[in-house]
């Protein structure tokens, strides 16, 4: 749920060209839904409303939609109220200002006649909404999930080495670990209290530049914040987002012979390339380079840290180590 509005942020968005670029001319091209409505949801700065980034998206796409689908009206017609407040930047973003009960001229009809309608409009939103995730998002998931369990990889490798405060201090550099305190970069002044209910941290490939939270502080604490992965692919590289089948196509065919397979298989859960050369019994550079070739495959994502770098299987790797259509 997060991805798919993050995303919707980047498609109205001519920043990060190299990342984005092909990817806003082929889900635009793919685009045959309304989109009318989520615009108004979701405007190109600033707050949009927490329920359609439900807790229970963490569990699925179907399961989040269920959550959408459930909303109170009472919260949706808050949150709504909150969203067509206001035209600083400090209401833009959620933050605390003269919020009225009713709406006015200068609020957008479509919001305005959604506020007015409450949950009636829901179908109608969960339609766009379904229809813009199959054309922006589910092409690429399997990308996208590569960058995911990469961090995710890098994060639980900071963990076991060095426990929470080493999680927290590895975090990408928009967040600064200044015990007890998580510092972000944001674009407003605010406290996030957690009252002793925990923090999930979410990684995102569709985040940029600074973090996101939710407004309402009786929510569960979440923070999504850009994945190290793609932050680290980015600057240096022209590679850009593709669809799963593109992918496999490009260059799936220089995967090939017996020392290829004992690589992939020895990167695991994650190594560095000291770790892959001794795993795998080959040269330091032997395992560079045939971690280059299987990254350009799509079967491997790097993430850079430091002098180091950390080796981990996409889930188009693993499903081809588990399928056995790798020699071993």
């Amino acid at each position: 749920m997060w991805e798919t509005i993050l995303s919707f942020h980047r498609l109205r968005d001519r920043r990060d060209a190299r990342l984005f670029g092909e990817w806003r001319t082929e889900t635009r091209s793919r685009l045959n839904s309304e989109t009318r409505l989520l615009g108004a949801l979701i405007p190109s700065r600033g707050y949009f409303p927490d329920f359609l980034t439900p807790v229970e998206g963490q569990y699925g796409w179907d399961v989040g939609l269920d959550a959408l689908r459930g909303i109170r009206p009472e919260r949706m017609r808050r949150e709504l109220t909150l969203l067509g407040a206001g035209t600083g930047v400090g209401a833009a973003f959620g933050m605390p200002s003269a919020v009225s009960g009713g709406t006015d001229a200068s609020v957008p009809r479509r919001l305005r006649d959604f506020m007015e309608g409450g949950t009636k409009h829901l179908p109608r939103l969960l339609g766009e909404l379904r229809g813009y995730h199959r054309a922006a998002v589910e092409p690429y998931w399997t990308h996208i999930q590569a960058q995911i369990e990469a961090e995710r990889a890098a994060r639980g490798r900071a963990l076991l080495d060095g426990g929470a405060d080493e999680l927290l201090a590895s975090l990408p550099p928009m967040l600064r670990w200044r015990a007890p305190v998580l510092e972000c970069d944001y674009p407003v002044d605010r406290d996030v209290r957690l009252r002793g209910r925990g923090l999930l941290l979410q990684p995102s490939f569709f985040c940029r530049r600074t973090a996101v939270t939710l407004r309402d502080p009786e929510l569960p604490p979440v923070l999504v914040y850009p994945a190290a992965a793609q932050l680290a692919s980015a600057p240096g590289s022209a590679e850009s987002i593709r669809p799963l089948e593109e992918q496999r196509q490009r260059t799936l065919g220089k995967l090939v012979g017996h020392t290829r397979s004992v690589v992939l298989r020895a990167i695991g859960d994650g190594a560095t390339t000291s770790e892959l050369a001794r795993r795998a019994g080959v040269s330091l550079a032997s395992a560079s380079q045939h971690a280059c070739v299987m990254r350009e495959a799509g079967l491997v994502t790097t993430l850079r840290r430091g002098n180091a770098v950390l080796h981990t299987v996409t889930p188009l790797g693993a499903a081809l180590l588990k399928g056995g259509a790798v020699a071993s």
